[in-house]
């Protein structure tokens, strides 16, 4: 009797603790997501006035600015992780630009208000990459245990998808100059 009782609650006592480490981890990816989501808001925030800062001294960039204010537009509309990535990276591509405005302006690369504003977007992008790794970490955690046996019998069950990672370029990156000897 006690055999045929254990026989049929072990799976059911297996399937009920993977199926609750499961949730854990989508939760924890939730968690880490809105994490990586205030750091890009608090990046979006910045943005307009970087944007008007280096207008008052380059009024011949309006494609630039434009361009800039639609992709920080149609970031915060994406839906999906890959097209908020997507979208992210066009605005980091669009920072780039700015800041590259920025360095054929002497006086405004003295002004203090852009000074602020180039180190308050350093601080939030070296953020935004903390809250990415840990964003990362767990979503490689949750993917293995929905991807290995036997938690992919019940990740199967109950529509536990893999969830993608979150891959960011950033503006204040700088690229390390190739040395050539001739």
């Amino acid at each position: 009797m006690f055999i045929a009782i254990a026989i049929v609650l072990l799976p059911v006592a297996w399937a009920a603790i993977s199926y609750n480490l499961l949730v854990r981890a989508r939760n924890l990816v939730s968690e880490a997501w809105s994490g990586i989501d205030v750091q890009l808001k608090r990046r979006h925030d910045l943005i307009p006035n970087l944007v008007e800062c280096v207008k008052g001294y380059s009024a011949h960039e309006k494609k630039l600015f434009e361009e800039t204010s639609q992709d920080r537009a149609s970031s915060l509309g994406a839906d999906t992780i890959s097209a908020r990535t997507e979208a992210e990276n066009a605005v980091t591509g669009q920072l780039k630009s700015l800041l590259g405005v920025a360095e054929a302006y002497p006086e405004l690369k003295a002004n203090t208000s852009f000074l602020e504003l180039q180190k308050s977007l350093s601080q939030i992008e070296d953020d935004i990459q903390y809250a990415r790794r840990y964003y990362n970490a767990v979503v490689r955690d949750y993917n293995i245990r929905a991807q290995s046996f036997p938690g992919l019998i019940i990740a199967g069950m109950f529509g536990f998808e893999k969830k993608d990672y979150f891959e960011i370029e950033y503006a204040t990156e700088r690229q390390t100059p190739d040395a050539k000897f001739v």
